[in-house]
């Protein structure tokens, strides 16, 4: 063995180890015990190798091993077959019957393999979350035998009771047909013993009833319009331009035990009560901070879970309040992305069920710590492979990117009201503008280098390169780290972060559909804008630098480097003409303007009465939920509060009147029943107000809308500071659910 071992020469053993080449002089100085331990060494090494060959082999068997993907379609249908459906894709040429029925037959082999007996079409309707009506592949013939049965037109078209999903009137009462259609360019997969198909839903009239048909809707027209532009700059070869999404998930996780505890959690998702705890955020400890154990063999399994279905989870960390994590995907075209969100929102709370953990997904569970939101990294690419917002080592001179980061400008400009209609909900009115979130006034943070270039252009002068600067640590041995020309700015509502666009906004409940749909309308809008005024161009350098000049020069009162959370932003962008729309109310009419239709009829995305319908649905959501949170704080209240406040004061004076009688002064019992008492007069006055608050809150649509904003909130605000106060001075024993400290600390 030792000479065998001898006989390996010093550049291979070299290699072998991974230090490179032996040098001559260190090889002839091997003594044998050298060669002994070099030997073990050598074991470790290949041992390890081969741990991490199994552990690559291991992921790569588990990621999508449950997803009817482009691979396994290859290898199961025919090659005509297959081109059929990548021509569908690609070309969005129609499947014809034969080939549709291929692809059934051989998804259902597929799934049947795979242990499914079932399948469903899995849809996005417009209550933001997810549904799904599963039937079995099972079926007979006329002697009794078992068939297994999918047929092409059971994959391409379903047929669910639509009369219980809201439609905000595109159908009558009567009307209880809706159909779901297959979208082709998303992957089939199975989970929990179901095929599930992803699909479009639609009202008996083919009106869209969900998320996914405007998304996709959306999707062409930005193509459509990025196209031009690129052959404007010579570009022959693109023929789709994909609107590309990376969201991020924010979430808390909280015991199981102390959850069911909790009646308002479990009705609402948020805590309609609560005094702050004697420790939050403010060690800002828990940011990046070690992930507890229990935590960890959470997000292990959940990764699991979301790599199975073909959900390229990537990141995953503690967020900045405690028992507050964050998880995100590899980037992807928008309509992967927004299913896979979807799917993620799911698995997060069946994977924490298992671990004896609740998943919150509420944009503020907990007043006074950070909010839970989704930044929605956006961008374009082309099929060729380019990201058109990226700058390039000079921006100044690349121009197709600052035509694109002009047009992107001017969109979020024009548009603003009705980027911020598209996060508007109950949840995120709580979050916007406190603790981390960015304000409720929309604004771009561009950084340094893009905004002098704008400065630039503007003035007509020559941008300075701020060149590839490096950080200077004073520490020689560690290595030289470049400096990005951009930070982060987490106050802003858009920030540019090198090579996309982060909308901050949206909330971590939220489907990303919406807001993706709002940033690729815009886009459409700016960029057919910019192609028919640059297409007719006899001087087309000359043109196109008037065109970025000008845009940016009316535009720029968008563009906001600073702190978006000091209150003279808020005077300053009102200065500006920007809209300040704080709260559900003020932004959902942004939604319904003349402008807005125009621009979603304009591009096929929304037939007008597909807006006025959202516009209801969203209307009668914020309306319900603000409802179920009043509703809920008065059974609270008689239930649970009050009944523990008065045993504890009736226990006090008894105290007290014991301590009297034996000659003691009883001063902290008669101090806390006085204080008690007041508070609980307080709080049965609040809470019978809020009784009648609800009473007199008007039947629907607007007028109860901002009923709830003025009056139902304004009166809860006061019922729980009121029960707030008590539970600060109530026996800890007595109080009736689990408080702050428990609840947020509950998770290790």
């Amino acid at each position: 063995m030792f000479l065998c071992f001898c006989s390996i020469s010093r550049k291979n053993f070299g290699i072998l180890l991974g230090i490179g080449d032996f040098s001559l002089a260190l090889w002839g100085k091997l003594q044998y015990t050298d060669f002994v331990v070099m030997k073990v060494i050598f074991n470790i090494l290949a041992k390890s190798t081969k741990g991490s060959a199994a552990m690559t082999s291991k992921l790569a068997q588990l990621y999508g091993s449950m997803v009817f993907d482009e691979a396994t379609m290859r290898e199961r249908l025919s090659p005509e077959s297959f081109g059929a459906w990548k021509a569908c894709v690609t070309d969005g040429k129609t499947l014809d019957a034969h080939t549709a029925g291929e692809i059934a037959e051989a998804m259902k082999q597929w799934a049947l393999e795979l242990g499914a007996t079932h399948f469903t079409h899995w849809f996005q309707p417009m209550t933001g979350a997810t549904a799904e009506k599963h039937d079995s592949f099972l079926d007979t013939d006329g002697s009794g035998q078992v068939l297994l049965k999918f047929s092409g037109k059971e994959l391409i078209r379903g047929e669910p009771d639509a009369s219980s999903f809201p439609s905000g009137g595109l159908r009558s009462t009567f009307e209880a047909r809706g159909y779901t259609a297959w979208d082709p360019t998303s992957f089939a997969f199975v989970k929990e013993g179901s095929l599930y198909i992803p699909t479009i839903f639609c009202s008996y009239s083919g009106q869209a009833l969900d998320k996914k048909m405007p998304l996709l809707r959306s999707m062409e027209a930005v193509s459509r319009q990025a196209v031009r532009i690129l052959r404007l700059f010579g570009d022959t070869e693109t023929k789709q331009v994909t609107a590309q999404v990376g969201p991020e998930q924010e979430y808390f996780l909280i015991d199981k035990a102390l959850y069911q505890a909790r009646r308002d959690l479990r009705l609402t998702g948020r805590t309609l009560f609560g005094a702050h705890p004697p420790r939050g955020q403010e060690m800002e400890d828990h940011y990046f901070g070690m992930i507890k154990p229990r935590v960890a063999q959470f997000m292990q399994d959940l990764d699991q879970e979301l790599w199975k279905v073909g959900v390229p989870s990537k990141t995953k960390h503690n967020e900045v309040a405690p028992s507050q994590h964050e998880m995100a995907t590899i980037y992807s075209d928008a309509n992967t992305a927004c299913d896979h969100n979807q799917l993620a929102m799911e698995l997060l709370k069946k994977v924490a069920d298992r671990h004896g953990l609740v998943c919150l997904i509420h944009e503020k569970p907990f007043e006074g710590v950070n909010g839970s939101g989704k930044h929605d990294n956006w961008s374009l690419a082309t099929d060729t492979g380019k990201n058109l917002f990226q700058p390039g080592s000079t921006p100044s001179q690349n121009f197709q990117f600052l035509l694109f980061l002009a047009a992107f400008v001017k969109g979020v400009d024009e548009y603003q009201g009705l980027l911020r209609a598209s996060v508007a909900s109950s949840g995120n009115d709580h979050r916007l503008g406190a603790q981390e979130a960015p304000p409720a006034v929309i604004s771009i943070f561009l950084g340094d280098e893009l905004t002098q270039v704008v400065h630039a252009l503007l003035e007509g002068t020559d941008h300075v390169d701020l060149g590839k600067r490096v950080l200077d640590m004073g520490l020689a041995a560690l290595p030289h780290i470049r400096q990005d020309n951009t930070d982060r700015n987490r106050t802003s509502p858009m920030a540019f972060t090198g090579n996309k666009f982060e909308f901050r906004m949206v909330g971590s409940s939220d489907s990303v559909s919406g807001a993706n749909i709002v940033l690729n309308a815009m886009m459409a809008q700016e960029l057919e804008g910019f192609a028919d005024r640059l297409e007719g161009a006899e001087d087309f350098p000359a043109a196109l630098a008037a065109l970025l000049k000008e845009t940016f020069q009316v535009h720029q009162r968008i563009l906001f480097d600073g702190n978006g959370y000091d209150e003279s932003w808020v005077q300053e962008a009102q200065a500006r003409g920007l809209l300040d729309l704080p709260t559900t109310p003020d932004a959902l009419p942004e939604l319904v303007t003349e402008k807005a239709i125009a621009l979603f009829q304009r591009h096929g995305i929304y037939a007008p009465e597909e807006v006025e319908a959202r516009y209801h649905v969203y209307v009668d959501k914020y309306v319900q939920e603000i409802l179920i949170e009043a509703r809920t704080m008065v059974d609270m209240v008689q239930r649970d509060i009050l009944p523990a406040c008065s045993g504890y004061v009736s226990d006090l004076c008894r105290r007290a009147q014991a301590e009297q009688a034996m000659g003691l002064s009883a001063i902290y019992e008669t101090t806390a029943a006085r204080q008690a008492g007041e508070h609980i007069a307080a709080l049965q006055t609040a809470y019978q107000a809020l009784q009648a608050a609800i009473q007199a809150t008007p039947a629907q649509g607007e007028l109860a809308m901002v009923f709830c904003r003025d009056s139902l909130l304004p009166q809860m605000d006061k019922v729980r500071a009121a029960a707030d106060a008590l539970e600060g001075i109530v026996d800890r024993a007595r109080w009736p659910f689990p408080t702050y400290v428990d609840l947020l600390f509950s998770e290790g």
